[in-house]
């Protein structure tokens, strides 16, 4: 096993750096140019479209706004990625990998609109609002529905099943962990317990459908960035003479100036680049499947949302991390994962740190679970629309957050990691004919804007446009009373 475990660790990191990687850099920068630096110079927009009103969901109740999609889709970016996922970099890469990390996350912003704005254009109507995604886009956008369903299946096992039983195995880890660390006598039924529970809270989150996991992700995603950056600024303040020098380190490290664990500054680009990527997951398609669900008057509008989405996730949180592990002088060669920040917290904090690290690792492990099933969800209603296909698949999340609870990662993992990049390159592919589509959109908003209006998009607005199934009148009518409003 252990020699599988390795040749398939060789193929994806090998998959993910000379592949992957490339191919999401060369568009992403063909996205930057042709939309203009929508993820620069628009970044005033991503804000203001994040305060907009939502109108009302077709069967007349209360919609998914821009707010909750935003928060659906950070869920799932904001995981354990973000604390175990950025100590890795560092740890194999050295402090350069924290450059690579941001220098990712602001070319790959141009990817992350222009996927979210697709997905709203194609979205479809659902029986409570709307869904959609990648698989939407591919199959209306292109007449391409074997790339939606190859799409939809890879995403659907990757997300909604492998990742959440990751998810929930780290739950459980970090309790264990905990109790231990508290003196507590070794409990071989606890993560048997922490299991049961968990997949109850899930269960009662996900059959109560998207409204109730937007209102979870909403709900829950604040706090739990909230206390995790509060305790990184406290971090920060208390070590604010170091700051520029940590800063300066970074630099250095990222260009080889200095020598670096792993021993090169490729390797450096790679994990800062590959790590970043996994995080924020712009490219990638899964955040568009939570953007496609809100009621918004145009489809720019989320996909600057969605693209704010990318800058929090990897500048503000990944960073807050990172801030963390370089300020306390860590031994790369001796630490890696979850450990080093583990670690980093309580040499700065004290020994209560480590708990309350393990309360922000089940916030963020439980609503990723939640984000995770939510692109499943809009997946699984993708490739059948019969109820029972919906039911049977809650009930799959259900059985793999108790199954991952009491099970180990490792190959599962990796796996995971490499259909995710499979996901990604089929997403890629479908982004690569339609980003001419999107900016057209972003060109109707900016003129709106220029205008003194708050944008409304109707299809009738795009000439020639097919495959469309919403922006009929009646879907932005809400919207009409503030057309004119700054």
């Amino acid at each position: 096993m252990d020699a599988l475990d390795a040749e398939v660790v060789a193929l994806s990191d090998a998959f993910w750096a000379y592949l992957l990687i490339p191919v999401l850099l060369v568009l992403s920068i063909y996205f930057t140019v042709r939309s203009g630096g929508v993820q620069f110079r628009m970044l005033p927009e991503m804000f203001r479209a994040m305060r907009s009103a939502p109108g009302r969901a077709p069967d007349g109740g209360r919609p998914i706004s821009a707010l909750q999609a935003f928060a659906v889709s950070a869920a799932a970016r904001i995981g354990t990625g973000n604390i175990a996922g950025v100590a890795t970099a560092i740890a194999l890469g050295g402090p350069g990998a924290v450059f690579w990390m941001w220098a990712m996350a602001l070319v790959v912003g141009a990817a992350s609109f222009v996927e979210s704005t697709l997905a709203q254009l194609y979205k479809v109507r659902d029986t409570t609002g709307y869904r959609g995604g990648p698989a939407y886009y591919m199959q209306a956008g292109l007449s391409a529905r074997w790339m939606g369903v190859l799409f939809a299946v890879v995403i659907t096992v990757t997300f909604g099943l492998v990742f959440t039983s990751i998810q929930s195995n780290t739950i459980a880890g970090a309790l264990v962990n905990t109790a231990r660390t508290a003196g507590m006598p070794e409990a071989s039924w606890l993560p048997y317990a922490v299991g049961a529970v968990v997949a109850a809270l899930t269960g009662v989150v996900v059959f109560g459908g998207a409204r109730r996991i937007a209102r979870a992700a909403t709900l829950l995603v604040p706090v739990m960035a909230t206390v995790y950056i509060a305790m990184g600024l406290v971090i920060i303040a208390m070590n604010a003479a170091q700051v520029p020098a940590m800063v300066a380190e970074i630099i250095a490290h990222a260009f080889g100036l200095r020598e670096i664990a792993a021993g090169g500054v490729g390797t450096a680009i790679v994990q800062g680049m590959r790590r970043g990527m996994f995080s924020n997951e712009a490219g990638l398609g899964s955040a568009p499947n939570a953007g496609a669900s809100a009621t918004v008057s145009h489809p720019v509008k989320q996909g600057l949302v969605q693209t704010l989405g990318v800058y929090f996730d990897t500048l503000l949180v990944c960073s807050t991390t990172a801030f963390i592990i370089l300020l306390s002088d860590p031994t790369y060669t001796e630490e890696a994962g979850p450990t080093l920040t583990q670690n980093a917290m309580e040499a700065h904090l004290g020994p209560w740190a480590l708990h309350v690290l393990t309360v922000v690792i089940l916030l963020v492990a439980f609503t990723s679970v939640l984000g995770n099933t939510f692109y499943g969800s809009s997946n699984v209603a993708y490739i059948s629309p019969n109820p029972y296909a919906a039911t049977g698949f809650r009930i799959a999340v259900v059985a793999a957050v108790f199954l991952g609870a009491i099970g180990s990662g490792g190959l599962v993992w990796t796996l995971g990691d490499l259909s995710m990049g499979v996901m990604a390159l089929v997403n890629l592919a479908a982004l690569a004919p339609l980003a001419g589509t999107a900016c057209r959109l972003l060109a109707d908003y900016a003129q709106q804007r220029r205008e003194g209006r708050d944008p409304v998009f109707t299809k009738d607005r795009m000439p020639g446009l097919t495959g469309v199934e919403c922006w009929e009148e009646s879907d932005v009518a809400a919207f009409s009373d503030r057309a004119h409003a700054g």
